[in-house]
C-alpha cells in the first residue's frame, strides 16, 4: 500500500502562510508577528525533511476561505511564484481539509500539503525502532485514508455519483479497504509491542529506580543535555524531531543512588492530536516519569511562547501535575549583556525552580544533579545510624555504593556508621538488623 508521498532530498518547495487579522496562534505575540514566526518555523521543518525552501508567500485575512483557505486571487499569485520559482510542492502552515488540498492542486498545477503532512515525512525518515515505524506508518495510513478520492493517477479520482459509477468507485473502495486492513494490522502489532515494552517497565520498577523524563520544544537541547548527563552518544542534530525513539540510561546522582534518564521527542506548536499517536513510545515515558526535566532554549527570543505550547502538551497528557524542574539550557549563546541580567535574576529563577546550564559546554550540569537528586520523590535519601559487622563486606560495599557516608568508627567487633541513603536501602538495613536481633 502506498504511503503518503514524501518530499524528496532537495526537492523545491514554496512556503505559504496564512494569518488572521483578529487572532494570534501564540501567546504573547501579534498576529501578524506570530503567524510569520510560524512560517519561519515551517521553513525549519521542510528543511528537516530533505527540502531546499525556494521561496514564501504569506497573507493576513479576515477570514480562512472555506474551498482554498487563501481565496482566488493569492492562489494565482501562488501558482505564478511556484512556476516561477520551479517549485512542484507547495506546503501550506497549517491542515488542509481534503476537500481544500484538491482544489488547490488543481488551481496551482501542483502538489500541495499540509504542515501534518510534513511532519509525518520528518517522523518517517527519524524513526529507528521497529514500533516508531509502525506509529509513523499508522499515522500516515490514518492521513491518507479520507484524501483518497482525487489524490492522482496511482488512485481513483471517482468519487460516486452520476457518471462516476462503476470500475473507478470499486477501485476507490478496494484501495479504502486494503488501508483499513492495513491499519487493523498495524494496531495489533504496535499492541503486542506496548505490552512487551509494559513488561520491560514492570521489571525495571522491582527495583525502586524513579525515572526522569526530559521534555521540551524541539531543538531545545534535549538529546545535548542526555549526552552531557549520562555520557550516552545520542544522535544530536539541529534538524526538527532528529530524536523520536525513546532512549533510556541510567545516571548516577550526588547522593550516590542511580535514576534512569529518559529522552523524548521535542515538541511543537500546532501538533494535530491525531499525531500524538506517534510519539507514543516516547510519551509512555513522560506519563510514567516520577520527575519532569521541562527544558528551554533560553537563547530564544521567543522560548516563552514555546514554553507555553510543551505545557499544552503536557496538560493533554495529564501530567501537568506531576513533578517538574525547568532547566533554561543555552546559557553559552547569550551575550555578556543579556548574560549578567540573567545572572541578575537568578535569585527569582532559582526561587522559581529553574536551573541555568548549557549542555553543550557543560556550565550548570552539577548544580542539576544536585537539584534532581532533591526534588526526586522516588526513594528518597534519609539519614540513618546503624552498626555493621566487620565481618560483614557485602553490607560495608552496599552502603558505600549506593549512600555516603557522613561518619564511621571502629566499636569492637562492628563499625558504627551514620549514613544517607536511599530509603529502599535503609529498610534492608533495618530489616537485618531486627533479624540478627531475632
Amino acid at each position: 500500500m502506498d504511503k503518503v508521498r514524501s518530499t524528496q532530498t532537495d526537492e523545491r518547495v514554496l512556503l505559504v502562510g496564512v494569518g488572521l487579522k483578529r487572532a494570534s496562534r501564540l501567546p504573547g505575540l501579534e498576529a501578524r508577528e506570530a503567524e510569520r514566526e510560524s512560517l519561519a518555523e515551517l521553513e525549519e521543518l521542510a528543511r528537516s525533511a530533505g527540502a531546499e525552501v525556494a521561496g514564501s508567500v504569506f497573507q493576513m485575512r479576515e477570514g480562512l476561505d472555506p474551498a482554498t483557505v487563501i481565496g482566488r486571487g493569492k492562489l494565482e499569485e501562488v501558482k505564478i511564484e511556484a512556476q516561477m520559482r520551479r517549485a512542484p510542492l507547495v506546503v501550506f502552515d497549517g491542515s488542509l481539509t481534503p476537500g481544500q488540498q484538491r482544489n488547490l492542486e488543481r488551481a496551482t498545477d501542483c502538489r500541495v500539503i499540509d504542515r501534518t503532512q510534513l511532519i509525518l515525512d520528518i517522523f518517517a525518515r527519524h524513526a529507528r525502532s521497529r514500533e516508531g515505524q509502525l506509529q509513523v506508518e499508522l499515522a500516515q495510513l490514518s492521513y491518507l485514508l479520507p484524501r483518497l478520492t482525487g489524490r492522482g493517477t496511482e488512485l481513483s479520482r471517482l468519487g460516486g455519483g452520476i457518471g462516476t459509477r462503476g470500475p473507478g468507485e470499486q477501485k476507490l473502495e478496494t484501495d479504502r479497504r486494503r488501508i483499513r486492513e492495513r491499519i487493523g494490522k498495524i494496531g495489533r502489532s504496535i499492541e503486542t509491542l506496548r505490552r512487551q515494552r509494559s513488561l520491560r517497565r514492570e521489571a525495571r520498577q522491582a527495583v525502586p529506580l524513579g525515572t526522569v523524563a526530559l521534555v521540551g520544544y524541539t531543538n531545545a537541547g534535549k538529546s545535548t543535555l542526555f549526552n552531557a548527563l549520562s555520557r550516552a552518544e545520542v544522535l544530536v542534530s539541529p534538524k526538527m524531531f532528529a530524536t523520536l525513539d525513546p532512549t533510556v540510561r541510567a545516571v548516577r546522582l550526588p547522593s550516590n543512588r542511580r535514576v534512569l534518564l529518559s529522552d523524548t521527542v521535542g515538541f511543537i506548536r500546532d501538533l494535530p492530536p491525531s499525531l500524538l499517536a506517534a510519539f507514543r513510545a516516547t510519551l509512555e515515558e513522560v506519563q510514567e516519569a516520577a520527575l519532569i526535566l521541562h527544558i528551554s532554549d533560553i537563547s530564544n527570543a521567543h522560548h516563552a511562547e514555546q514554553d507555553a505550547e510543551v505545557e499544552k502538551v503536557l496538560t493533554e497528557l495529564g501530567v501537568e501535575s506531576r513533578p517538574r524542574l525547568r532547566v533554561c539550557n543555552k546559557i553559552d549563546r547569550l551575550s555578556l549583556e543579556e548574560l549578567a541580567a540573567l545572572n541578575h535574576g537568578a535569585a527569582n529563577a532559582a526561587a522559581n525552580g529553574s536551573v541555568m546550564v548549557s549542555a553543550l559546554v557543560g556550565t550548570g550540569l552539577e548544580e542539576l544533579l544536585r537539584r534532581i537528586d532533591q526534588a526526586m520523590p522516588v526513594d528518597p535519601i534519609v539519614r540513618l545510624q546503624f552498626f555493621v559487622p566487620l565481618t560483614d563486606g557485602r553490607t560495608l560495599a552496599l552502603v558505600h555504593a549506593l549512600g555516603r557516608v557522613l561518619r564511621s568508627e571502629v566499636r569492637d567487633s562492628q563499625m558504627a556508621m551514620e549514613a544517607e541513603l536511599p530509603e529502599s536501602v535503609a529498610r534492608r538495613l533495618k530489616l537485618q538488623a531486627t533479624s540478627s536481633r531475632a
